[in-house]
């Protein structure tokens, strides 16, 4: 807490403590690590001598080994500079394993290293000067003893791949080295970044002979998950000719990637809708955490075009056991994959192999059949291995085969008893048939020193399905042996169609039956008089995005090469669910506040996440200012997140975000109030919001007319609600259509928007439909179900289709609708009535700040009535401290006083004193012939709190001339705002005086 009070100096202890109690209520599971950093810092010298230590003597060596051309390969400078890594947080987990610690390190180094290598051989130098390196480290302390150091080991790994990048100096010329020319910087980081990726894990030993090192290396995975790549549609049109006139169609391929294992699909040559129907096998080892990641791209001669990527993290698969679904391409477009995901269990017995094997019959899968097993080996040591022909010690190294997959060990040197302590893993399509093949050799792989073939079939008898023992090697020494541990795990998907469904089935299309009809229309099925949708239709929520501000962004905009700090323009890309955001920049600042809202049609696909990407706007190159992202199942579950997040891969900054589900409600009745709650909480830089959602289901169309020649059409359909359309897929050749498919549109104010419906054959207009939403609030559950009579088609062409309409009714906005019963008394206790009201609330995170409401009622209520001769205004005045500005909402005015025959057109002017430049000036819009005119416009500042409260506040009311004339006035309000507490401004009645008169 003292922290924030030396970083807040200047602000009120209130506030302080509001600010630093945000902080820890939004993160209660990461925590700051500053004692750490500062160890870390007082350590980095030394762990700058330890690498020089580690690179010169072990690293240099092992690249000198590696390849002829590099035999005068040294280290000429390594030096670590200044700055040191940093953690950011630090998330514990306490799992059920009480011999292991699990830590979660979000990691940031920006360092100034320096490191310089040369080549003698090719008078080539090259290095490293300054790195990037951004990511979630998990650090596992494991195994747990009761002896010091209480930790045996420490194993560090990146769940995900970490954010690298690396200054190089002299990259072109280290290139240009024979047997290295097919290397590139990219390439060389790619390995670098994967290098602790999992599968791939660092151990260090904190105690000598530490016990199955290999196994903390290598454990036995989670489980497998079989992909099922089955097909996209909607995919980008990548192909253009004649310099983009004519668009042509995409060459789609997929890399889908879990870690660094890594598969490529076939090609689908010019096809927007590809199929690929291929099948991968991935071990999963972190669950959640680790991620499912596929990328489409557009096969091209020269460069590859991105068409859109998806992720999902395994923890929805393990959830599901197995999941298909049409997964959204993020920066696709309408693009989407369908995928099929199994979670496959490593059973230790043998009881289900049978049934696995038989489930595997029936599955068609490309490119490699699917696996009933895999087998881990722990190739630990061997002993007494022969010398080589002259007599000296050989260097051994291990290769591992099974069927067409072979492994190879680490070269030992110098030795006939190598301890090599390695680990494998191979996938098994049938392990009662497969053998594993060990040839031991020396490192020429020429020489063999023994060999050695297990029928895999041994395991299915062994306990646990494991071998842990010394093997006697054939063809070597006389006491020749090595030892090694073999474990096989059954997979098994614990899923109901493999106990059912014997019949073969391809992936995609499990329990699905098809029927043609064939013949006259006698053999037709029956018309359907309602429309089929599948269950998933109508169940997309709208999730708001308000975009409200950040604190502490970093300064990216230095003068006089970074001797003057400057500032930064921070701007923010927003994505969800395939569309995206930006916001508007704000000029240097680094605690911006956008006040901006997006909103997002969604389902509840799982995997799906609110990014989030900050940038500092530059002339040349935006430069990259944090990203943070929410999964949108915890604000689908939630309905609300109000959350301060922590931006990742920097040192600092935060982002405040709310973010609300609105699932629609199928009922017209509140919709005057959900309009008049948006026009409340509207944004000036926002968009209108969406007060209704409007799904479509377009089933079919009937009795199309023919082409020239008594050829059937191919007809689509568009359809459209205010500028936004969508097009069907074309149905080749039919004068009945079926399309079946479902279309979703954000409605602003459905009493006065269309349904814009249009069938076409070729561009060709068949028919069309205007639809007016207003017969949707009138309709029962705002759905129609029917068909529909096209117009300007010359002929009898329907389609069927069903619309549905629900309102999106905010619960967080801070407005809330109440009903006075007649009777009951109002605030004054003046008059009863009975009026629909709006409340105006803050909520508080905590709860210790009470609810603050502001009464809104319908201005022909009779509360407060006053005998007032000029008649009386409606305020509401508050200032709210989430967005930091002052507030005044124009309600109505009542009783006017005319001195005209005719009503006046009355508006309202609004201007906060002193203000000699009329820059606070506002104004309503004019409303006609009317004494009770009703206006419920809100108006806002940007001003400090202790600003507004020295300030007064002038309300004058006019009668509209003309355009060129002013006003004709009627009366003002004045009210002093230092008299009033903004924070608990009430909605009320104000008298209105006459003009001239003094405050």
């Amino acid at each position: 807490m003292g922290r924030c009070y030396q970083e807040e100096e200047g602000a009120t202890q209130s506030h302080l403590s509001i600010t630093c109690l945000d902080t820890m209520v939004s993160f209660p599971d990461v925590e700051k690590a500053e004692w750490l950093n500062k160890i870390l810092a007082q350590a980095w010298p030394f762990f700058g001598q330890y690498m020089e230590k580690l690179l010169v003597e072990n690293i240099a060596p092992n690249i000198r080994a590696s390849n002829t051309h590099l035999q005068t390969f040294t280290f000429a400078r390594v030096d670590m500079g200044e700055k040191p890594l940093k953690v950011i947080g630090v998330k514990v987990h306490t799992g059920s394993n009480k011999r292991q610690i699990l830590l979660d390190l979000n990691i940031s180094y920006a360092g100034d290293v320096q490191i310089d290598v040369e080549v003698k051989k090719f008078f080539c130098k090259a290095g490293v000067k300054g790195m990037q390196l951004h990511g979630m480290l998990r650090v596992i302390l494991e195994p747990l003893i009761g002896d010091v150091p209480i930790v045996g080991a420490l194993t560090m790994f990146f769940i995900r791949r970490p954010t690298l990048d690396i200054n190089w100096t002299g990259m072109t010329n280290l290139l240009d080295i024979p047997g290295l020319s097919s290397l590139s910087d990219t390439m060389i980081m790619d390995s670098i970044a994967s290098f602790l990726v999992l599968p791939n894990r660092l151990l260090i030993p904190l105690v000598p002979d530490l016990h199955d090192a290999a196994e903390l290396r290598s454990p036995i995975p989670r489980g497998v998950v079989r992909v099922h790549l089955i097909e996209a549609k909607d995919v980008q049109s990548k192909d253009k000719y004649i310099k983009g006139m004519i668009e042509g169609k995409s060459d789609p391929y997929a890399v889908v990637r879990v870690g660094t294992q890594v598969f490529t699909s076939k090609v689908i040559d010019e096809d927007l809708n590809p199929k690929w129907n291929e099948t991968y096998e991935f071990i999963v080892h972190e669950v959640p955490g680790q991620e499912l990641e596929v990328e489409l791209f557009d096969k091209d001669p020269d460069q590859d075009d991105f068409l859109g990527r998806m992720k999902l993290d395994f923890g929805e698969v393990l959830k599901a056991h197995v999941l298909e679904e049409w997964f959204p391409l993020q920066d696709g477009g309408r693009a989407r994959v369908h995928l099929r995901l199994e979670w496959h269990t490593l059973m230790s017995d043998a009881s289900k192999l049978d049934q696995v094997l038989q489930w595997n019959k029936t599955i068609s899968s490309k490119p490699e059949p699917p696996s009933a097993a895999i087998l881990v080996v722990y190739l630990d040591k061997a002993q007494d291995l022969p010398l080589k022909k002259s007599s000296k010690d050989p260097n051994p190294m291990a290769q591992l085969s099974v069927q067409d997959v072979t492994r190879e060990s680490k070269v030992v040197s110098n030795t006939v008893s190598p301890v090599w302590d390695d680990a494998f893993r191979f996938f098994l399509q049938d392990p009662t048939t497969q053998d594993i093949d060990i040839q031991v050799k020396d490192d020429n792989r020429q020489t063999t020193l023994g060999s050695l073939t297990i029928r895999l079939s041994r395991l299915l008898s062994a306990e646990n399905l494991t071998l842990d023992q010394w093997f006697q090697l054939e063809n070597s020494g006389p006491s020749s042996r090595i030892y090694m541990k073999i474990i096989m795990r059954v997979l098994y998907l614990d899923a109901p169609e493999v106990c059912l469904n014997t019949r073969p089935c391809p992936p995609g299309h499990l329990n699905v039956t098809e029927s043609a009809h064939i013949g006259s229309s006698v053999d037709r099925p029956p018309r359907p008089t309602k429309a089929s949708p599948d269950a998933h239709f109508g169940t997309e929520s709208v999730v708001r995005i308000h975009l409200l501000e950040a604190e502490n962004l970093i300064a990216k905009d230095n003068f006089m090469g970074g001797m003057i700090k400057g500032k930064s323009d921070p701007y923010v890309k927003v994505r969800l669910g395939g569309q995206k955001f930006r916001s508007r920049v704000i000029k240097e600042e680094l605690n911006p506040r956008w006040s901006e809202i997006y909103e997002v049609i969604v389902n509840d696909i799982p995997g799906q996440e609110v990014e989030f990407d900050l940038y500092d706007k530059d002339v040349d190159k935006d430069d990259f200012l944090g990203r943070c992202k929410i999964p949108l199942r915890r604000v689908l579950s939630t309905k609300f997140v109000d959350e301060w997040i922590l931006l990742e891969d920097v040192k600092s900054g935060r982002l405040h975000v709310k973010l609300e589900c609105l699932p629609p409600t199928p009922s017209g009745a509140e919709l005057e109030q959900v309009l008049m709650v948006n026009s409340l909480i509207q944004t000036p830089k926002s968009e209108d919001l969406s007060s209704a959602l409007l799904s479509v289901f377009l089933d079919r169309a009937s009795d199309l007319p023919l082409r020239k020649g008594s050829k059937p059409p191919s007809p689509y359909a568009s359809l459209s609600v205010r500028g936004i359309s969508f097009k069907t897929k074309v149905s080749p050749q039919t004068a009945e259509p079926v399309w079946d498919e479902a279309f979703s549109f954000l409605v602003k104010r459905p009493h006065a928007e269309s349904l814009e419906l249009q069938v076409k054959d070729d561009g060709h207009v068949l028919g069309t439909l205007s639809l007016p939403l207003s017969q949707l609030l009138a309709a029962e559950g705002l759905v129609l179900d029917r068909w529909f009579q096209l117009n300007n088609s010359g002929s009898a062409i329907q389609v069927l289709m069903r619309v549905q309409l629900g309102l999106l009714i905010s619960q967080h906005s801070g407005v809330e609708v109440l009903h006075a019963v007649e009777g009951d008394e109002s605030e004054e206790g003046s008059q009863k009535g009975s009026a629909a009201e709006l409340y105006i609330r803050e909520d508080s995170d905590s709860g210790s700040v009470p609810e603050l409401r502001q009464r809104v009622p319908h201005a022909n209520s009779n509360l407060d009535l006053s005998d007032s001769p000029l008649g009386q205004l409606r305020l509401t005045v508050w200032y709210n401290m989430d967005t930091r500005k002052l507030i005044v909402i124009v309600h109505a005015c009542r009783n006017l006083k005319s001195s005209a025959k005719d009503a006046p057109d009355p508006y309202v002017s609004l201007i906060l004193l002193p203000d000699k430049s009329r820059v606070t000036k506002r104004k309503t819009t004019v409303r006609k012939k009317t004494l009770n005119p009703e206006f419920n416009e809100k108006f806002e500042w940007d001003l400090p709190v202790d600003e507004a409260q020295r300030r007064k506040l002038e309300a004058y009311i006019k009668n509209s001339v003309s355009f060129v004339s002013r006003g004709e006035p009627i009366g003002k309000v004045h009210i002093d705002l230092s008299q009033k507490d903004l924070t608990q401004g009430a909605a009320q009645w104000y008298d209105i005086k006459d003009d001239k008169s003094s405050p």
